[in-house]
């Protein structure tokens, strides 16, 4: 691979986690961004050794050892997932015109830093595009010949994106029950398990009952009809899956995922579409509610036990 020099200025997301916080650091030093922005949230209260924790973080980030504008944006106190980042991004695209996105759990291939660049001059003006991912979720099965495909999510686990699409971003979701009436959620859901799947996601953020700032970006890509680019390989492995996640707790088949060095140059897709082989594919695994789940949501436990003791009855 030629020699590459990054332009692009770099958002870290930080707050509570020393260990995965300098792997990504380590990353990120090594493709030595001009100018690097870091969002932290602060300590909450009663959590012991948290403010320790914070601390520990914030001091990774003074370790810059080349040439580059450190900007940062720290919270004192605690604002909460969602706030935090939101107003952080905020702030990013006050500054920059464009960005590449980090969080603390995000482990890039080195790749990614360019495959991310090249894509953000590549389609600056390009109102169809909301975002670049890193993520490719097809379990190594190759959906294209080119280097990437187009999608109708916005996987954020190390992602990149411009001032003009981060405009249509609103926290407080407030355009969700316009789109619920006005039955958009049906042209974006592939089946009713994902239909189900927003519909929980798009009512909690919207009722503020879910502490997240990443359904709402969904949700304003969604209502825009604009689409995302997805490398055809993985190049972010998400290593923050455990019990001191936020979100990403327990196991998953999504966590350390291995990554793959993305070639240069890039061949590029001819037609501006989701490939909707990809995104079915992704919708029954991330976001679908089981058919067990929906029984149980509808039924409730009682009445799904008796239903499948019904079944079983039936069939023998």
């Amino acid at each position: 691979m030629n020699e590459f020099k990054l332009s692009t200025p770099v958002a870290f997301i930080i707050f509570n986690r020393p260990d995965t916080t300098e792997r990504v650091f380590t990353e990120i030093a090594k493709a030595k961004p001009p100018k690097l922005l870091v969002i932290g949230d602060g300590a909450r209260s009663g959590r012991e050794g948290e403010a320790e924790k914070v601390a520990l973080c914030r001091a990774i980030i003074e370790r810059v050892d080349w040439a580059c504008e450190l900007l940062t944006n720290y919270s004192e106190i605690n604002l909460g997932c969602k706030e935090r980042v939101s107003s952080g991004l905020d702030w990013v695209f006050e500054q920059v015109e464009e960005a590449i996105i980090l969080e603390d759990d995000c482990l890039p291939n080195q790749t990614f830093f360019r495959f991310c660049e090249e894509m953000l001059t590549r389609y600056s003006e390009d109102q169809r595009i909301s975002m670049v991912s890193g993520n490719n979720f097809q379990f190594g099965k190759s959906v294209t010949d080119c280097s990437y495909y187009f999608s109708k999510y916005t996987h954020i686990w190390g992602w990149a994106s411009w001032r003009r699409a981060w405009r249509s971003y609103d926290v407080k979701a407030s355009a969700w029950p316009q789109f619920l009436k006005e039955g958009w959620l049906d042209q974006v859901s592939a089946n009713c398990g994902e239909k189900e799947y927003w519909l929980d996601a798009f009512n909690g953020v919207y009722a503020g009952s879910i502490d997240t700032w990443d359904y709402q970006w969904s949700l304003a890509c969604f209502s825009e009809g604009s689409i995302s680019i997805m490398p055809n390989i993985n190049l972010i492995s998400n290593i923050g899956f455990g019990e001191n996640a936020t979100h990403t707790f327990g196991e998953s088949i999504y966590a350390n995922l291995p990554t793959v060095e993305m070639n240069f140059p890039l061949t590029h897709p001819v037609f501006f579409l989701p490939n909707l082989k990809a995104d079915m594919f992704t919708a029954m695994g991330m976001f679908n509610i089981s058919w067990s789940r929906r029984l149980l949501k509808n039924m409730g436990f009682i009445s799904l036990v008796r239903h499948i003791k019904r079944v079983i009855k039936s069939v023998l």
